[in-house]
């Protein structure tokens, strides 16, 4: 694999610890702004929200220069989002910092996914996606967790002022090791906007808004789920979240290799495992252990399915993939805030803590129908295009006896 995906992992471990980090972190910072704690959830709220209006629009402003110019000019917006939010005086000034940050993070891994795939072979290309996701998930495993320790003991600024540090790394090292790659000749607005006319482009994005927020349905809730039915303490959630960004890194880089052999079945595979494994939750929560070895389940097979997603776009979307490639990141964060409201509407309607993994296993659930649904379209159309091939070639004996 090429050096330069050394480079885009980077942005990506930056990227990832700062959209996390500020979990961890909501009561420091609501403290020190002197908001409440759902007010300073805003500040994930606005970063996600960020990430799905941001990824077309930066994608699509980014279509006159050339990956390698864009990718720079994103992480720049991404030090400025953090610095911004480092050294805000009061409390809109942070939550503007976070908005700009959020701007760059889809059409980072969107152009990220769409450069990675040109880098190697095609038989190659859902590993290269795999290995720029692995900072994501790192992030997860390292990036956060010792985030939120620096801030908790030197303050949450000085997070913010390392995040930004990670992402000077970033804009070098894309600088450096990324190869210039020429614009595409003849792709225009249009043309990457048709991608969103095929079913299978609209297919795997809806596949990525349910199977991945089938993850998050749990997640979001994971602190009141083990602290109140398994009986952790709230100082060992910490470690159950490392343990579940470990999970979504193996699951992550197995994903991108099989991805690369069996796409759809690779698919079928994990997003039936997870919907089983997010429904078995509401019984293992309520042990330790247990509930410790699902977390990393739900995390390998939630990160499973990221590769063969985005890949599954690119190859749907060949002509023009950068903004389609884009928006299907921006797809990962929409099902993360359609999960995580839902998941807090059972939790209102009385059902319990654990009742958010019966919303997980019905979302991951209902992405494998869209996943057999795909597959079986796909199957359709190969049919019916060798019929049409077969009945276009007429046999010669048949044409010399009607001669």
């Amino acid at each position: 694999m090429p050096l330069a995906l050394l480079a885009l992992a980077i942005g990506a471990f930056g990227i990832g610890t700062t959209e996390f980090v500020i979990m961890g972190l909501l009561p420091e910072v609501a403290d020190d702004f002197q908001v409440s704690i759902p007010t300073a959830g805003f500040l994930v709220t606005g970063y996600a929200l960020g990430v799905v209006l941001g990824a077309p629009l930066m994608t699509l402003l980014g279509t006159r220069v050339t990956r390698k110019r864009m990718l720079m000019l994103l992480m720049g917006l991404f030090i400025v989002g953090n610095v911004v939010s480092a050294l805000a005086p009061v409390f809109g000034v942070m939550l503007a910092g976070r908005v700009v940050a959020s701007l760059a993070h889809g059409a980072f891994f969107g152009i990220g996914s769409v450069v990675a795939a040109g880098l190697v072979a095609p038989q190659k290309k859902a590993g290269a996606i795999a290995l720029m996701f692995t900072g994501l998930t790192v992030a997860n495993v390292v990036g956060v967790p010792l985030g939120t320790f620096i801030g908790q003991t030197a303050g949450w600024r000085t997070t913010f002022l390392l995040v930004a540090g990670l992402g000077v790394m970033g804009l070098l090292g894309v600088a450096k090791l990324v190869p210039e790659q020429p614009k595409p000749e003849g792709v225009r607005l249009r043309h990457e906007l048709a991608a969103f006319r095929n079913v299978q482009v609209l297919l795997a994005m809806a596949m990525t808004v349910l199977g991945f927020g089938g993850v998050f349905a749990a997640i979001t809730y994971i602190t009141p789920m083990m602290t109140g039915a398994a009986g952790y303490s709230p100082s060992s959630v910490t470690w159950l979240l490392v343990l579940f960004g470990l999970g979504m890194v193996g699951g992550n880089l197995i994903g991108g290799r099989l991805a690369d052999r069996h796409l759809m079945p690779m698919l079928y595979v994990s997003l039936g495992a997870l919907a089983v494994v997010l429904a078995l939750f509401t019984v293992t929560a309520h042990d330790k252990i247990a509930a410790a070895v699902t977390i990393v389940l739900i995390g390998a097979l939630g990160f499973a399915t990221v590769p063969p997603l985005q890949k599954r776009v690119l190859d749907q979307a060949a002509g023009a993939p950068t903004l389609a490639s884009a928006v299907n990141i921006g797809a990962f964060n929409l099902g993360n805030a359609l999960a995580a409201w839902l998941g807090g509407l059972v939790i209102a309607a009385g059902l319990g803590y654990t009742a958010p993994n019966w919303v997980g296993a019905a979302l991951a659930a209902s992405a494998l129908a869209l996943a057999v649904l795909s597959g079986l379209l796909e199957r359709r159309e190969t049919r019916g295009s060798r019929i049409v091939a077969g009945s276009s070639a007429e046999p010669a004996p048949v044409a010399a006896a009607r001669r």
